[in-house]
């Protein structure tokens, strides 16, 4: 294949194995996909509709659940679409616009926890500034720039891989990712090379930020009950879905760099959806159990009561 425009479709093989449990793999996927849809609905409906939620924590978890049925939407929909076919391609500006989605939702969910991250710090260890630092403008600040900084930045990682030249067409897996496009040129370019190292550097960046911020926070509550008692309220939830995040995305990320072509294609295909499946499952209902204001609003609306 000499030439990029002659490249039209990619072909997903992930899914060659699904064909005679499809129909269980197709109600299970349905099913999962609507839950997560359920969840996160409810959680940011939620949070807009009722004025005392709309304190920058909770402004941060709307948009962290927002971006949840972002990503998915870049995986889910297809994927469903691929389990009813006989043949999984996906074509070429397709895999492009589904790698970036994938992408920029992961970079995103990581910049959302990172200002939540922020928020409880400053909330916890400068409570008398809490309410200067984080105003509404500053937090429309951070939410606009927590969407905006990952978009560009995956972006311009997905301009320099639609110039690639590429000599193949096939993808190993369920659904594209900008990493496994640019295996298949023909050359590597500086340009290649240089967008995502610069992507994993400064989102490495914000994990070691976020450990960083929950080491502080843990030893400052150590000295205060209080403290403790707000730490145990409101961030254990952020450290329980970072942690969960970061697993997921963990697992993946090693499986592409080490993992065995001797593995199994079902252990391959839940090795690469487990970040789309349980951060986004998981994370809404974490939050709306073990945040007290949340939890009684969501059991408000269901019980039929009104303010």
């Amino acid at each position: 294949m000499d030439n990029v425009s002659v490249l039209t479709f990619f072909v997903l093989s992930g899914l060659n194995y699904t064909v005679q449990h499809r129909i269980i793999i197709f109600a299970l996927t349905l099913l999962c996909y609507s839950v997560i849809w359920i969840v996160n609905a409810a959680l940011i409906i939620t949070i807009i509709v009722d004025r005392k939620l709309h304190e920058p924590m909770h402004v941060f978890l709307c948009n962290l659940c927002i971006n949840g049925l972002y990503g998915t939407a870049g995986f889910y929909p297809k994927f469903l679409m691929d389990l009813l076919s006989t043949t999984h391609v996906i074509s070429y500006a397709g895999c492009l616009l589904q790698g970036f989605v994938l992408h920029s939702s992961a970079c995103a969910d990581l910049s959302f926890l990172a200002v939540m991250a922020y928020d409880r710090y400053v909330a916890i260890c400068r409570p008398l500034v809490y309410h200067s630092v984080m105003t509404k403008q500053k937090v429309c600040v951070f939410v606009f720039f927590a969407w905006l900084v990952p978009i560009y930045l995956v972006f311009m990682g997905s301009v320099t891989t639609s110039r690639s030249r590429l000599c193949g067409s096939h993808i190993p897996r369920i659904y594209c990712i900008n990493w496994l496009i640019g295996r298949l040129a023909c050359s590597a370019s500086i340009a290649n090379v240089a967008i995502p190292a610069f992507n994993y550097t400064f989102y490495s960046g914000h994990f070691v930020f976020i450990i960083w911020s929950y080491v502080y926070l843990i030893r400052t509550c150590l000295t205060s009950r209080e403290n403790m008692t707000k730490f145990i309220q409101t961030c254990l939830p952020h450290l329980f879905c970072l942690l969960i995040f970061i697993v997921c995305l963990l697992f993946d990320l090693l499986y592409m760099r080490f993992g065995s072509k001797d593995l199994p294609q079902s252990a391959q295909n839940f090795m690469a959806i487990v970040f789309l499946l349980i951060p986004p499952l998981f994370n809404p209902l974490i939050y709306g159990f073990k945040l007290t204001q949340i939890r009684n609003r969501i059991m408000e609306f269901l019980c039929g009561k009104h303010l």
